[in-house]
């Protein structure tokens, strides 16, 4: 998975910040102690979890061996908030980054959104999988959308307007059209990418 909660983002910023004035790597004391962490095994734990997702290597039984990864032609955007993949829900700030991998990218301004629900699961979207998305005012029939209804609820699904009437469509067959005028849906962008972190037990 290639997203990064706010901590783990703080934590490789002041690897990097360091190693520029100092250097030299940080070891896992002087991290702890940075972000008043008491145990070092919560630092191993973060350094862990950013190792896993590509974007440091440290050298085995060495110290001082922390070597953060350039991100590629990748891109750290904002995690924005939820998405409501059923029933629109009310948009809320999470103060999160997402670390995109290469490609990944829009071609304009780009966020991402954390789904709630299964109304697109036809479209391989599931509950708290992070969609990516390329930031747009128009898009054409048919285009896997985020929309605002009435400016506060946001909702993604498949968008198509005729005249004065908008129809916001979910891919999962049991639930059913959203049809609205217009001039209550606001287009926020098109859906260009998916992140998924796979849970184990």
């Amino acid at each position: 998975m290639t997203y990064l909660t706010k901590r783990q983002r703080e934590i490789l910023d002041f690897i990097k910040g360091f190693q520029e004035s100092e250097g030299y790597s940080p070891s896992l004391e002087e991290i702890g102690a940075h972000f008043r962490l008491s145990a070092v095994s919560t630092v191993h734990e973060h350094l862990a979890n950013l190792e896993s997702k590509g974007l440091l290597r440290r050298g085995w039984n060495r110290s001082r061996s922390i070597e953060p990864l350039s991100e590629g032609d990748g891109l750290t955007v904002p995690l924005a908030g939820m998405v409501a993949a059923g029933l629109p829900i009310e948009a809320i700030e999470i103060p999160e980054s997402v670390a995109l991998p290469p490609g990944f990218t829009g071609r304009g301004e780009t966020f991402a959104l954390r789904v709630r629900g299964m109304s697109m699961t036809g479209d391989g979207i599931l509950d708290g999988d992070i969609i990516v998305v390329e930031k747009r005012e128009r898009v054409e029939n048919g285009a896997l959308a985020v929309v605002l209804i009435d400016g506060a609820e946001a909702t993604v699904k498949r968008f198509y307007q005729r005249g004065g009437s908008v129809t916001l469509r979910p891919s999962n067959p049991t639930m059913e059209d959203i049809v609205l005028p217009a001039v209550r849906v606001e287009i926020s962008g098109v859906v260009v990418g998916l992140l998924r972190r796979y849970r184990t037990f």
